[in-house]
């Protein structure tokens, strides 16, 4: 750079002119100066701009896939909790018939309509609204069941028993109430109780539409079941005689049995009881019992009604109507054999022990074995609920709907006290 020099005595100082070649590099210095301030300036301002821009594109696309994905998943979530609640409702019976299809009876719609409480939820039962009760297979008959309930109000019912056990059958268990007055049955020739016990049943006392045969004189012709052949005829051949009369090792007497119960028998249910002959021994011994039947080919229910007994039209598919351990006895024969999966005869032996109180007595009577496997399953079955043998009897008996002779197995069981 230039030089300086000072005058000393007059008061003044003075700088010398500086060279080209200082004044160049003076330039450039400036020119670097200016240059760095730029830069600095445009990294301050203009590249954190562009970045922060950058990075507020980036966030907003991962925050709308974000939102996307939980209202995909939200949407799953409500899908998912409507198709409980119908899964739900479908296992409870709760709208199991679609009523907006268009053959739908109008009576069955406005039977199946639920019914709000007028006093809101009950504290009791916590329930708020009244349902229907119907079986959860009618779904599957829902045109035989509109059909059922197709029928003009306060008049007479259509005569369609024979397609209202059809349903109970197929599992449309219970059926729906009718507003109609049932087909009405002059009853003509009914005996006072206990002579009607074992008085024959005359011919106009029950409906017989729906039947193949029109009176019991047909009936008494034909094998209606194992245990139950010519059991309409109360006079004539074994059925006065049954229960009473052994006819081989594996029939018991109805006073042998009775003598092995302890607390007395009161009042029992026999299932599959034909013609209703148990309860009318039993009655002579002033027992009280219940004979569940169908009208499987015959009259079953009205003639057990006319002995003066008490029929309860009920499949063996469904729940017993009765509370836990009330009956002393129930007796059953070959109608137990349910057939299908092992698991249906469980659900069935499992309801008889809930019925069957303590110390009651299971009686089972001529159960047919078609083999040695169907033996010793139900063997295993019996013997996983404890039961005390009381008595146990295998041997062999005619089939009368087969051919040859069938093992069968006769016990009496008594149910243990369970803690």
């Amino acid at each position: 750079m230039g030089s300086v020099s000072l005058k000393i005595g007059d008061g003044t100082a003075r700088f010398k002119r500086a060279t080209f070649c200082s004044s160049a590099v003076n330039i450039i210095m400036i020119f670097c100066v200016i240059t760095t301030n730029l830069f600095a300036l445009y990294a301050f301002t203009a590249s954190p701009k562009h970045h922060n821009n950058h990075l507020l594109l980036h966030t907003q696309k991962n925050f709308s896939l974000i939102s996307e994905q939980v209202s995909l998943i939200l949407r799953e979530i409500d899908s998912s909790q409507k198709k409980l609640v119908q899964m739900e409702k479908e296992l409870l019976g709760y709208e199991n018939v679609d009523l907006s299809r268009p053959n739908i009876a109008s009576e069955l719609k406005l039977y199946l309509q639920h019914h709000q409480l007028p006093l809101g939820k009950d504290s009791r039962t916590g329930i708020t609204e009244m349902v229907a009760s119907i079986g959860h297979s009618c779904e599957k008959s829902a045109d035989l069941l509109s059909q059922y309930m197709n029928y003009k109000i306060a008049g007479p019912c259509p005569d369609d028993w024979s397609s209202a056990q059809k349903l109970i059958l197929r599992g449309c268990e219970p059926l729906p109430r009718r507003r109609c007055f049932a087909k009405s049955v002059s009853k003509v020739g009914l005996y006072p109780f206990p002579i009607s016990l074992w008085k024959p049943v005359g011919n106009k006392t029950v409906n017989w539409s729906g039947l193949g045969c029109k009176n019991f004189e047909c009936l008494n012709g034909k094998k209606l079941g194992r245990d139950c052949i010519g059991c309409f005829d109360l006079v004539n051949g074994y059925e006065n005689q049954r229960y009473i009369k052994a006819r081989g090792k594996n029939d018991f007497v109805i006073d042998d049995v009775l003598a092995l119960a302890s607390g007395g028998i009161r009042i029992g249910l026999d299932i599959g009881g034909g013609s209703g002959s148990f309860a009318a021994r039993m009655a002579e011994r002033n027992v009280t019992v219940i004979t569940n039947t169908l009208n499987i080919d015959a009259p079953f229910s009205e003639f057990i009604a006319a002995r003066g007994l008490f029929p309860l039209f009920l499949s063996l598919d469904h729940r017993f109507p009765f509370y836990d351990n009330v009956f002393d006895l129930v007796h059953v024969s070959s109608t137990m054999d349910v057939g299908g999966k092992p698991e249906k005869l469980e659900f069935l032996m499992f309801d008889i022990d809930r019925i069957l109180r303590a110390g009651g007595l299971f009686w089972l009577d001529n159960f047919y074995c078609a083999n040695d496997e169907k033996k010793a399953a139900l063997t295993r079955l019996i013997e996983r609920f404890g039961y005390k043998k009381l008595k146990w009897v295998v041997g062999e008996k005619v089939d009368s709907v087969g051919s040859g002779k069938s093992e069968v197995l006769s016990a009496v069981l008594q149910k243990p006290v369970r803690v």
